[in-house]
């Protein structure tokens, strides 16, 4: 027994594990933006799986109080943290693909908060309300030459909107879906 258990940790100590070949980068810091914002972001390495994703944008939106065409345009500040599980790196280095600047398929948590800070104007019958979101997405990443990348993602969850004095909700809470589609900068 004694024989067994010395082989046993001799052969262990010895065995090189190819487990987590790949890793996501130390830091990526970029820009990117899409159909309704621009996005300011950096991802931190928590593990060689796993990044955390620190975003700062302003979110768009484009909406009508009547049919009429009377509609407004604002801009809303986000501010995002998003823990990301790139689960496909060692089977994309395996192949010979890119996984530099954490090019790869993710699952992630997204976190967004949205405050009552509009960019824009609106009527004087129109309030913001402020929310937070908590959706799990899942995404890609993929790498245009060097320094250009796009992604996108998509997901379903829950919103919370912050009640204000005078404003009446009738509903403080939903589903929230996250679908984007974006091109950035990779600096």
């Amino acid at each position: 027994m004694k024989k067994t258990i010395l082989v046993l940790i001799l052969f262990v100590s010895t065995f090189k594990s190819t487990s987590q070949d790949a890793s996501v980068e130390k830091s990526v810091f970029g820009i990117q933006t899409g159909f309704l914002g621009i996005w300011i972001h950096n991802e931190s390495k928590l593990s060689d799986a796993i990044a955390l994703r620190s975003e700062l944008g302003l979110d768009a939106a484009i909406f009508s109080d009547n049919f009429v065409g009377n509609s407004s345009f604002i801009m809303v500040p986000a501010l995002t943290l998003e823990p990301r599980w790139y689960y496909n790196l060692n089977k994309r280095a395996a192949k010979k693909r890119r996984i530099d600047g954490n090019s790869g398929n993710f699952i992630s948590i997204k976190t967004t908060y949205h405050p009552d800070v509009v960019i824009g104007s609106l009527a004087d019958n129109v309030t913001f309300i402020s929310d937070i979101s908590i959706i799990p997405t899942w995404g890609i990443r993929r790498n245009i030459g060097k320094y250009f990348n796009y992604e996108t993602g998509i997901g379903v969850g829950y919103v919370h909107y912050f009640e204000e004095d005078n404003v009446i909700l009738t509903e403080e809470s939903g589903v929230a879906i996250n679908l984007h589609l974006r091109i950035g900068f990779r600096f």
